[in-house]
């Protein structure tokens, strides 16, 4: 089966490591994620100004890439890329006008009405594949591994393009624990990483993820399971500075879902690329026996 995919930026430079252990992994559930022609930047973030029209034309033309393809779903990884997809594809179903107003502007392109399904991975992991379809694929149970399942702010906000129940969400608990690892609920799960402000506000960054980070190891987590490229850069880039600060804090690992997906199936390192991680997860791999001693990475 062919799954329509938009990588969106991020996974083309610095996020390998969500995007290869998806495609690799997809591969042995039997799916293919086929990659959209000519796609361009969703325009990371959704413009909330009213009048702001021309933002929207970034992510409706990846959508009409999709529907050129006689596709009715496209299936997204990062989950800024899905929020901004999302609410671009909700302005283009209910509001006439300005659906009018953008057709007519993308006046090379087909008319587009928001045809097409906006998902993300881990909706088609839970809604495609099936929870105990993917257990039965796993080769390398994640016992014992006890990780924190951190949503952010974009996989569940706005409340109409949340992938899962906005207050108790349970989508990333339910995957974990199809791989065999120990989902550990802590109360910060949604809470914002501090998303763009570190451009703005850089040196606010830190307090953000102290807050998270040390409430995940509080209520028991070993690590964090992420989806989006812009928390990992948050919650791990001053992890070093933090160590400083607080002697307690001997930093935290920090995993995008696919790898932990990647590892489960039996799929290897060399697929996950835990290098390019924040926080040496790889070193609490090896301790609980998911990563053979001295096995390049």
């Amino acid at each position: 089966m062919s799954l329509a995919y938009y990588p969106g930026c991020t996974l083309k430079t610095k996020a390998k490591n969500l995007e290869d252990p998806a495609i690799a992994s997809m591969e042995v559930l039997g799916s293919r994620l086929e990659e959209i022609p000519r796609w361009n930047c969703c325009g990371a973030v959704y413009s909330l100004a009213d009048d702001d029209l021309i933002h929207q034309v970034a992510p409706v033309r990846n959508l009409i890439r999709v529907k050129e393809q006689g596709k009715n779903e496209v299936v997204t990884l990062c989950s800024f890329c899905l929020n901004t997809l999302k609410r671009a594809n909700l302005l283009m179903k209910e509001d006439a006008e300005k659906r009018g107003t953008l057709n007519s502007f993308m006046d090379e392109e087909i008319d587009y009405g928001g045809e097409v399904e906006v998902v993300h991975l881990l909706e088609v992991l839970k809604d495609q594949v099936g929870w105990e379809a993917l257990a039965q694929k796993v080769k390398l149970p994640l016992r014992g591994l006890r990780v924190a399942p951190y949503y952010g702010c974009t996989l569940l906000r706005p409340r109409e393009v949340a992938v899962d129940d906005v207050e108790k969400p349970t989508i990333l608990q339910e995957l974990l624990e199809a791989l065999g690892a120990t989902p550990v609920d802590f109360p910060e799960f949604a809470e914002c990483c501090g998303s763009y402000q570190i451009v703005s506000s850089p040196d606010d960054i830190p307090k953000y993820a102290w807050h998270i980070l040390n409430s995940a190891l509080s209520h028991g987590a070993e690590a964090l399971v992420l989806t989006c490229p812009l928390c990992d850069y948050n919650l791990g880039q001053g992890q070093k500075e933090l160590m400083k600060k607080h002697d307690e804090f001997d930093g935290v690992p920090l995993f995008y879902f696919t790898q932990l997906l990647a590892l489960a199936l039996g799929l290897g390192p060399q697929v996950c690329h835990f290098e390019l991680n924040y926080g040496e997860p790889e070193l609490l791999l090896r301790e609980k026996n998911l990563l053979p001693r001295g096995e390049a990475l």
